[in-house]
């Protein structure tokens, strides 16, 4: 709504720019141009409201006629569309625009015509020329007037402001009536130009008042006719062309009405679909940016028009790609995409399942990614059938990212039946246990009473492996607390050294290592309990009987960080089995469940902590060792209570 100079010249820039972009007969435009958004899928702050690309046809490689033609209809529709998206003022001010540069160039010429005139040897009367003059300055004043009030709103949307009518329409009206007065039968034809402000009224002004100018007009054409009665001529006839012109004043005023009308309500519609249609691309963008799976947006050309972050760092062997759009021909690491793109447009579809291919980048780096596309599909014009395929959306993703997923899923449905059959498990085994409790009452022969103990064993036994599945089993109830982990781990490595007779301190097989201090962390302490137990039992059946051969840390990282380290000198574990150490049920030991290290990682993920086993070469004498990486948490203020 601000005419400014600044405005213009931005507007001049981007027309220009348009004829620029078509001008190319290989215009690299973007999926998303023709709404205004950003051609890549990141957000880079809001999206402009006009983008310097737009969305166009894909182009066969055939370079055919019609390929070219859609290319072109396409780019054309687009340039459009930004031009209504992107203007800042309304169809009617726009018509208002140019009326006043019309009448500007229209002052202009009536400045000039008397003068004209005079140089064939007629005269004109001064107060016909005063007038012609004051209305060419009044006029090429009032078009460069907005130039000089920049911030206020001189242009109306829809209907002309009473400053802005008198200034225009009322003296075009009194300044052309008064011209067709002055010499209604003169040679110079003045009359006509009293279609201008009817034509006008019609579409800047409410229907009543553009009525009125027409009857205004109307009467001054009358009163034409009255003023010229003293001159020769046919007075009925020149009476029934005024009157006939007035009724088509009126047929004028009541047409351009009617047309400004429809024109205001189609660009209502046209902005609120086009509004619509932005902020659906916005919020598309938005959902594709999250994704974890890469999304490639490919023409027939090869040309990737839209790449979300996912999709740009598996395309990358470090960090991302460079925005969309680029080429994926060209590229050695992509031959393998490009090719299996090109194969699917030459084919005309893609396989229901997913293809692997393998992305060589230099450095004998390689990434496999699972590969799965769809078409979109355009229709014919006439027969209504999809032609053919305009672009190809490509989902990526990694397969060891695809593999975790899987084994993840597994590992939960394994956990939800193992749970199921646990809580089933534990009736029957209180049973058995019960009765095998009343036998050892009784006097036994001695090979039925080490029977009854191989049961009672076998039963504690599987007590543990129900507990120790119930115990992770999905679902149950996590309690955030914040534990003194430093008295937590002092506790916990104490008993435990008296339990299994392994005697800590200086010349002891278990060294521990605590600060000075209090470390408030976010856990349970019966769970924290439970996983340093399996990792000191771990330890203390791997390591060997020399001094300090366990080595028990607990260390502050940072504010934010505490980590507790359980080490041994064992021999280091070998990589076949490194891998499976956290997998539920694997174990190198006959008699083992396989569940310790998989339920101490399952307890630290509860309160956000982490678990890793670090292997140690070289001169260093514990060669293994598992981390768990805490959350620092603020300890409570416990009030001192008076006994």
């Amino acid at each position: 709504m601000t005419d400014s100079v600044p405005l213009e010249r931005r507007l001049g820039d981007r027309r220009r720019n348009d004829r620029r972009v078509a001008s190319r007969s290989m215009a690299e435009e973007s999926w998303f141009g023709a709404l205004g958004v950003g051609g890549d899928t990141e957000i880079q702050g809001e999206a402009s409201a006009v983008s310097p690309a737009a969305t166009d046809a894909a182009i066969g490689r055939d370079g055919s006629a019609s390929a070219v033609s859609d290319d072109e209809t396409r780019r054309s529709e687009g340039r459009e569309a930004r031009r209504v998206a992107a203007s800042p003022e309304a169809a009617l001010r726009r018509v208002f625009r140019t009326y006043v540069a019309a009448r500007a160039l229209l002052g202009l010429l009536l400045a000039a015509v008397p003068w004209i005139a005079s140089l064939s040897g007629g005269r004109s009367a001064l107060p016909l020329i005063a007038l012609c003059v004051a209305y060419g300055v009044q006029s090429v004043l009032f078009w460069l007037w907005p130039h000089m009030r920049e911030g206020d709103e001189v242009l109306p949307v829809s209907s002309l402001r009473r400053r802005h009518w008198i200034a225009t329409i009322g003296v075009d009206l009194c300044v052309f009536a008064a011209l067709h007065l002055f010499d209604p039968l003169a040679n110079l034809n003045f009359g006509a130009l009293l279609v201008l402000p009817v034509l006008m009224a019609g579409v800047m002004t409410p229907r009543p008042a553009a009525l009125a100018t027409a009857a205004a007009v109307a009467l001054v054409l009358l009163a034409g006719v009255w003023r010229g009665a003293g001159q020769p001529g046919d007075v009925a006839l020149t009476l029934t062309q005024a009157g006939l012109a007035g009724i088509g004043i009126f047929m004028i005023a009541l047409l351009a009405g009617e047309l400004s009308g429809r024109l205001a309500r189609e660009e209502r519609a046209a902005r609120g679909s086009l509004e619509l249609a932005r902020q659906q691309a916005q919020l598309n963008r938005l959902v594709i940016e999250e994704m974890t799976d890469g999304v490639l947006v490919v023409d027939r050309r090869a040309r990737v028009r839209a790449a979300n972050p996912a999709a740009r760092a598996l395309l990358a062997p470090d960090g991302l790609t460079k925005p969309a759009p680029f080429q994926l021909q060209g590229e050695p690491a992509w031959s393998a995409l490009s090719t299996a793109v090109e194969q699917a447009f030459a084919a005309g579809e893609w396989p229901e399942s997913a293809r692997l291919i393998r992305l060589q980048f230099a450095n004998d780096r390689s990434r496999t990614v699972q590969l799965r596309a769809r078409f979109t599909r355009r229709r014919n014009g006439e027969s209504g059938q999809d032609a053919q395929e305009e672009f190809c959306v490509v989902f990526l993703d990694d397969l060891r990212n695809v593999q975790a997923r899987v084994q993840k899923e597994k590992l939960a449905a394994m956990g939800r039946v193992s749970a199921g059959i646990a809580h089933e498990i534990r009736n029957p085994l209180a049973a058995i246990a019960q009765a095998n409790a009343l036998l050892l009452e009784d006097a036994l022969p001695a090979d039925q009473h080490r029977l009854a103990r191989m049961v009672a064993d076998n039963v504690e036994r599987l007590k543990r492996i129900v507990d120790d599945v119930m115990a992770v089993a999905p679902g149950a109830a996590t309690e955030n607390r914040v534990i003194d982990a430093t008295a937590q781990v002092d506790a916990v490595s104490a008993e435990w050294s008296r339990a299994v007779q392994t005697p800590s301190g200086p010349g002891g097989r278990l060294r521990v290592e605590l600060p000075d201090s209090p470390i408030g962390v976010r856990f349970d302490g019966e769970h924290l309990r439970r996983v340093l137990t399996n990792l000191l039992d771990n330890a203390r059946r791997h390591a060997s009987d020399a001094a300090g051969a366990i080595e028990l840390r607990l260390a502050v990282n940072n504010e934010q960080k505490a980590t507790l380290a359980v080490a041994s000198d064992g021999e280091p574990i070998r990589p076949d089995v490194e891998r499976f150490l956290f997998e539920p049920f694997f174990s190198t030991r006959s008699r083992g469940t396989g569940l310790g290290l998989y339920i101490c990682r399952e307890l630290c993920a509860r309160y956000g902590a982490t678990i890793e086993y670090r292997p140690h070469g070289g001169d260093h004498r514990h060669h293994n060792e598992f981390v768990i990486t805490m959350q620092r948490e603020v300890l409570p203020v416990r009030n001192a209570t008076t006994p």
